[in-house]
């Protein structure tokens, strides 16, 4: 939702923490700032727009300070204006705090501090906090025990960092709900929502868990329970992360050059352990009834597993997406979750987790963040080691997650006996052998897709048809198109058009088809049978197909054409080029690629 950056060195730290918040921009930017404490007085400074549009209008990098805070903002309470940006500051100057997440009981709280005489300046439950945390000191005269004293009387979910001109060479930071962790360097350290604020200075990082507090200065840092103030004692973790992996690299956009960063993210994709990959089927196996959660990009993902584990092992696994399924899923003791998420701090599926296991049920999750929220709460997780995701569109992270639901699939299928070891085989050296055909498509395609992106950039409106497995896959690049163009994309099963959808079809809006091999003989004749039905009504008709698909070509207006693959991961080469198109549409449409308008990498409210 919004990125939290703190440092505290034995030098001045303010480039340190610029640089930590630009590291984080990608998960809000509608507004920043930054506090630090210079000769024992607090200052902040704040406005809207990107880090570099509020440096040049505050001159963030003009501070002084040996230690700081830091936020970039995706706004949830308050309009987005230079009073609602972080940090926010107590009426006496004394405490300024960060904040991601929601304060749910934060009306009452304001109520209650406004008849006790405190002035609120924004319209944000944060600023709560830190008058809170500000009259609490008025009572004790000690600033830790005002930071928890305030920490118990917060309703909702939160990640913190606070400074006080109290004791200014400390950091207090918490967590209940929403990422945190501490950077530990030589010379200083960090507390950020995410590693990627700190990954150029170090790699050991200690993880929070709900309901903890940290007391962090230059040299030192210290754990606590919130409850009682108990210390906890926990090792920390090396981040193994490259971080040339979080740096465009010459590329125009993290996007383009994740899109690119795939046929590695295959290779790393298969290389998890396969002793989890079996532990994961093993549950599956023995489960009643196994749920399949993710929400946006890993619900496609899911239900691209749906059909993974049908074919292949022959079970149905339900694909729910995760602000559904506390509504909708029957679970109980001997059923088993097996979520999906990216950054692992997605609340709808956090809170679906927690609604499987209050009724029982054994929880897995594929996950991308070591450390996270979700990957700590699990019974089984399976980090799936696709390196830091910059861009807000995932592309390379939802890919990894595929090819991980395949070899799950396939293990549980050799298991059950539904499918044999020649099959299993030959999907497995399928899978091998696509990372190097991925990077042929991507160097070779890129032109032609570019090509065929300015020539259909003007159109309004679009579907995106597929049947079977490419259902799937056309849902996620639909996904992918209107996220980046903000155009309307509608993603549907080809089958679909001719109970209502055809109704639409005219001059003015365009059919994307995914065509599956013609090996895949019936699905690929379904398909045609969609393109013909919108043929014969006049309606534009772009194709995503193969080489060797002759009868395709031949009735489509305009189309890619990709070197012919095995069936076994020809879905997942339409998505990757599908992918492609979004981007260079995006492009031609002059639209803000990374940080496409209204949304945020990390969705951690509700």
């Amino acid at each position: 939702m919004c990125g939290i950056s703190a440092v505290t060195g034995r030098q001045d730290v303010v480039q340190v923490l610029y640089e930590s918040i630009k590291n984080l921009e990608y998960r809000g930017y509608d507004s920043c700032g930054i506090g630090v404490i210079h000769n024992k007085e607090l200052s902040v400074r704040k406005n809207t727009g990107g880090v570099e549009e509020v440096n040049n209008k505050e001159h963030l990098t003009k501070m002084k300070g040996k230690i700081g805070i830091a936020h970039t903002r995706w706004a949830t309470h308050g309009k987005v204006d230079q009073v609602n940006a972080h940090p926010h500051t107590s009426n006496d100057g004394c405490f300024t705090i960060v904040h991601n997440g929601i304060i749910s009981n934060y009306m009452e709280l304001r109520e209650e501090l406004g008849k006790q005489g405190v002035t609120f300046v924004s319209a944000t439950d944060t600023e709560v906090v830190v008058q809170l945390v500000s009259m609490a000191y008025a009572e004790f005269n000690d600033v830790e025990e005002a930071f928890v004293a305030a920490l118990k009387r917060l309703e909702g979910y939160y990640a913190l960092a606070m400074l006080s001109a109290h004791q200014p060479d400390t950091i207090y930071c918490a967590r209940e709900g929403s990422p945190l962790v501490i950077g530990i360097a030589e010379d200083k350290n960090f507390v950020s929502s995410d590693v990627n604020a700190f990954l150029p200075y170090t790699r050991e990082a200690l993880m929070f868990e709900d309901g903890e507090y940290a007391v962090i200065e230059a040299d030192s840092y210290s754990l606590f329970k919130i409850g009682d103030r108990s210390p906890v004692s926990r090792d920390p973790l090396r981040i193994e992360w490259s971080l040339d992996t979080s740096r465009k690299g010459g590329y125009a956009h993290y996007m383009l050059k994740e899109i690119f960063d795939q046929p590695q993210t295959i290779v790393n994709a298969l290389a998890s352990p396969q002793e989890g990959v079996m532990q994961l089927a093993e549950s599956i196996s023995q489960a009643r009834t196994t749920y399949l959660m993710g929400v946006g990009t890993t619900h496609y993902v899911a239900m691209v597993g749906q059909y993974l584990f049908s074919q292949l092992a022959g079970v149905y696994l339900p694909a729910v997406s995760s602000d559904e399924f506390v509504d909708l899923a029957v679970i109980g003791e001997k059923d088993l979750l097996l979520s999906i998420s990216q950054s692992g701090e997605t609340f709808d599926t956090r809170r679906g987790v927690r609604f499987a296991q209050e009724n029982g049920a054994r929880t897995a999750s594929i996950v991308n963040v070591l450390g996270s929220s979700l990957s700590m709460m699990v019974d089984q997780v399976i980090m799936q080691g696709s390196g830091p995701e910059i861009c807000v569109v995932s592309t390379k992270a939802a890919l990894a997650q595929m090819v991980i639901l395949h070899r799950v699939a396939l293990e549980l299928g050799l298991k059950r006996g539904h499918i044999d070891q020649a099959t299993y085989d030959r999907h497995y050296a399928a899978l091998e052998a696509f990372p190097p055909v991925v990077q042929r498509a991507l160097n070779e395609l890129s032109g032609f897709v570019r090509n065929m992106c300015n020539r259909s950039a003007h159109y309004q409106n679009w579907l995106f048809l597929g049947r079977g497995v490419y259902h799937a896959i056309a849902l996620e690049a639909a996904l992918k198109m209107k996220e980046v163009t903000y155009r309307h994309v509608e993603g549907l099963p080809a089958g679909f058009l001719k109970h209502g959808t055809l109704a639409m079809v005219d001059e003015t809006l365009v059919s994307l088809f995914f065509l599956p091999s013609i090996e895949n003989t019936v699905l690929h004749e379904q398909t045609l049978s969609a393109v013909e039905e919108v043929k014969a009504r006049g309606g534009p008709i772009i194709g995503i197909l193969f080489d060797n698909d002759s009868k395709a070509k031949s009735i489509l207006d305009d189309y890619i054409s990709l070197p012919v693959v095995e069936p076994e991961v020809a879905p997942l080469l339409e998505l990757v080029v599908a992918q492609l198109f979004a981007y260079f549409s995006a492009l031609k449409l002059g639209r803000s690629i990374d940080k496409p308008r209204n949304l945020a990498k990390s969705v951690t409210v509700g």
